[in-house]
């Protein structure tokens, strides 16, 4: 895929950084707030499972049209009318009373958000150098979850001091941030930018899934289907946020009833595994510079969800919800380094015209996993205790990674295969001369899996 080809355009990183923490902030403030109303009225697990569930199908049923239009549309125009409409839709729930009409406005909340996701998400690659992308992706990472971090605490204290109202008003203000990045950032994605094939005899400035196509590759080319690694990766990830994503509905009652925790209380233990997120982020960025094996990547990565996985088993034996903090901030760690470590993989291997799609398909099928455990955690929260609930999320995760890894592994052999095929050259056609040596025909590289970057 394409990278920027000169030198990174910093100051755009850092403007996509900036809204994505805004937004990210907001994002979280809004829906830790509204769960607390809920918890607050005495709403049971499924109200609170419904509740997510309105704010992640979008994510997953929207991802097919979203990432196209990633791709094919200018990202200004995306990101400024995104952004505008979701400021108005916020706005609108600040006032809502009725639960159908929040959930509604919840739902198309969350469908500006499946339009701004990839586009945000493929923006990064194409504003800096391949060297500089894991720093690049640390950075926006961090952002995130600096919101997610700040989103949940500040609605601890804004909802016990003045109800849900202010939190919504703040999180229609946040927006604007987004379309005002929007406008100023000077790199831009889609429409014919998207559209416009690779010169001939250009060279790529990585070797990535369809980069071996040559000039005229576009979007409508790939299929992700088509790289056994990412497809192992998609489904890994996926995979183990289903078996451990009950655990989202599961934690405010397993941290405000069974640990007997205040709502403020609730933010700050939530908000350290965000702060873990940040801080594995950046620890594990150089390590994902160093991994030029994709295949190793991969498998680091696996390694990483078990390490979050294990950190929700350990959980549910602590007596107070402060001594969840260090065991969550530790998990926090391994979820920040595998996503960036998924983001590197994902950028190595895809070809820049179909970035958009390519996080819009990332990000339907961990939030459509994610979903499927929401509506689990919210039908277990009916008939047991949260504490044990939480014992199960965490098991069942270790055992979804276990259960992964033979295939996680294959995948990495696989690739490592066929990038010697590909170093060896290729298979003369009928009649040609084999290009090996004493006349030994090389292996087909036309056969092998998609190169990654070297």
């Amino acid at each position: 895929m394409s990278f920027a080809s000169d030198r990174s355009r910093w100051s755009d990183v850092w403007l996509a950084t900036v809204a994505r923490g805004v937004s990210s902030c907001g994002d979280f403030l809004a829906a830790s707030a509204l769960t607390l109303a809920l918890q607050s009225a005495g709403a049971g697990g499924t109200a609170v499972s419904g509740l997510l569930i309105a704010a992640t199908l979008p994510l997953v049923a929207l991802a097919p049209l979203t990432g196209r239009l990633a791709d094919r549309v200018n990202s200004r125009t995306l990101l400024v009318g995104a952004g505008l409409a979701q400021a108005a839709i916020c706005l609108a729930l600040a006032y809502a009373r009725h639960p159908a009409l929040v959930i509604g406005l919840v739902a198309l909340l969350a469908a500006g958000l499946a339009v701004t996701q990839p586009v945000l998400s493929a923006l990064v690659p194409a504003m800096v150098r391949p060297a500089d992308l894991p720093r690049a992706s640390a950075l926006n990472q961090t952002a995130g979850t600096l919101g997610a971090l700040a989103g949940p605490a500040l609605a601890g204290l804004l909802v016990g001091g003045f109800g849900t109202r202010l939190p919504l008003l703040v999180d229609a203000a946040s927006y604007l941030v987004l379309v005002a990045a929007g406008l100023l950032i000077r790199t831009r994605r889609g429409g014919a930018r998207s559209a416009a094939p690779v010169q001939p005899g250009a060279e790529p400035a990585t070797r990535g899934a369809g980069s071996t196509a040559g000039a005229g590759l576009t979007a409508r080319g790939w299929r992700l289907r088509r790289d056994p690694l990412l497809v192992a990766m998609v489904a890994s990830l996926a995979g183990v946020i289903g078996a451990v994503g009950a655990i989202n509905v599961i934690e405010v009652f397993f941290i405000r009833e069974t640990l007997g925790s205040s709502t403020t209380v609730y933010g700050l233990v939530t908000g350290s595994w965000t702060l873990g997120v940040v801080l594995g982020a950046w620890a594990l960025a150089p390590l994902a510079r160093r991994l030029t094996d994709d295949g190793r990547l991969l498998g680091t990565g696996l390694f990483l969800l078990g390490g979050c996985c294990v950190a929700v088993l350990v959980s549910a034996a602590v007596p107070s919800a402060w001594l969840l903090v260090p065991v969550w901030l530790l998990g926090g760690v391994a979820n920040g380094g595998d996503n960036v470590l998924n983001n590197v993989l994902l950028a190595r291997r895809v070809p820049q015209v179909a970035l958009g799609r390519a996080y819009a398909v990332l990000g339907a099928a961990t939030q459509g996993a994610s979903m499927l455990g929401l509506a689990a955690g919210g039908l277990l929260l009916e008939l047991a205790e949260p504490r044990p609930l939480v014992a199960a999320c965490g098991l069942a995760g270790t055992l979804a990674v276990g259960a992964f890894a033979v295939p996680v592994a294959r995948a990495a052999r696989a690739e490592r295969a066929a990038a010697a095929a590909r170093e060896a050259g290729p298979v003369p056609e009928a009649g040609e001369t084999p290009a090996g040596p004493a006349g030994t025909p090389t292996p087909r590289a036309g056969l092998a899996t998609p190169g990654a970057a070297r």
